[in-house]
């Protein structure tokens, strides 16, 4: 499993979110391994939606969460602006325990430190895009002149110049989302907290705003959750991935991590299908440089194709390809490691260990 970040801006901390009468017995229960979550819905009439959930999210980080319907990814990112309430556990933004903040502080908090972009936009019939957008401003009390002048470079950002004038049934759906996202933008917080965002749209529209949310995201430097039902999104945009099962985290870490190194068969359903060309790189699968250093002639260096550990499989392809030696792997200048055509290919085909069968090999 992946390393917390090392500036968090985001803990969770032992998340439950149980729902019914008899929440601190189901508790009690799970985790004393006395009951299933079946069996607590069915002997203690509880629901449970989010089971011991801990992770952080660092500065400027992508953190994605992803897991089918029901799997508690929703209820768990709403615990984050306390939009639902922990039955146990605890969120702390910057250091600060959101769950012991007053509703002033509550709400000071949600309108300056965290903005929301759900699927559903919501956003209001009577008012333009423009006067959409700078909404929260507005609410803040910004001057008129600098809130207009702020959303018109949101909404330039998002690539809707032109639309400043126009109303919400005037857009088709993929301008709203842009809307939402110029309207969590504008009002400038640390925290994006995102639910399915895309979900609704079409294939094309949707990789096009997955974009713009990356290269925003990029240029911007804002801390973001992202939920997402789809492996695929979570991999593009994603710096780090946690799988959601039954209200579970069953696995967090980087994309490579999750598909080359599923932490169970749960996991490894979802990964089967994912290529691994743009994903793994070539530290996943080198073997240590020492292994050959004995039957390489230092004269014959210069013939060798050359990768850095960072490069992806699809660039190891393109330089094996025709090459009468394997592939030498750098750390800036440094050689550091040696990827064969057969170790190239355990990694396309997805072996189970590429690490033991690089140990094996040496």
């Amino acid at each position: 499993m992946s390393k917390a970040p090392q500036e968090a801006v985001i803990r969770c901390e032992g998340i439950w979110k149980v729902f019914g009468a008899r929440a601190k017995d189901a508790i009690r229960a799970v985790k004393a391994g006395q009951l299933t979550k079946t069996q607590i819905r069915d002997e203690l009439d509880c629901i449970v939606g989010v089971r011991d959930a801990s992770f952080s999210v660092g500065r400027g980080e992508i953190f994605c969460i992803m897991g089918l319907s029901g799997s508690g990814k929703s209820t768990l990112i709403r615990h984050i602006n306390r939009l639902i309430e922990p039955t146990d556990g605890a969120v702390y933004i910057e250091d600060r325990n959101v769950n012991a903040m007053g509703a002033k502080e509550l709400r000071q908090l949600r309108a300056e430190k965290i903005g929301m972009v759900f699927q559903n936009m919501a956003l209001m019939p009577h008012r333009n895009v423009r006067d959409n957008v700078a909404f929260a401003l507005e609410v803040r009390g910004v001057p008129e002149a600098k809130r207009r002048d702020v959303a018109r470079q949101a909404i330039e950002a998002v690539e809707l110049a032109g639309w400043d004038l126009k109303y919400p049934d005037e857009l088709s759906g993929g301008m709203q989302q842009r809307v939402g996202l110029a309207r969590a933008i504008a009002a400038n917080p640390t925290i994006l907290l995102m639910d399915e965002p895309f979900s609704a749209l079409d294939p094309l529209i949707r990789r096009q705003l997955q974009g713009t949310f990356m290269e925003l995201s990029a240029e911007l430097h804002k801390t973001t959750v992202f939920i997402t039902h789809d492996l695929d999104e979570a991999i593009r945009i994603g710096d780090r991935i946690a799988i959601m099962k039954d209200g579970v985290l069953v696995q967090v870490g980087t994309p490579e991590e999750i598909v080359t190194n599923p932490a169970d068969d749960y996991v490894a359903q979802f990964v089967s299908g994912i290529s691994k060309l743009d994903l793994v790189t070539a530290a996943k699968v080198m073997q240590p440089f020492e292994r050959y250093r004995q039957e390489i002639n230092e004269n014959d260096l210069l013939s060798f194709p050359v990768a850095q550990s960072t490069d992806k499989l699809n660039a190891l392809v393109d330089l094996s390809i025709g090459a009468n030696h394997p592939i030498l792997v750098k750390e800036g200048e440094a050689i550091v490691g040696v990827v064969t055509k057969d170790a190239l290919l355990r990694g396309i085909q997805g072996h189970d260990d590429l690490t033991g069968a690089n140990r094996r090999a040496n």
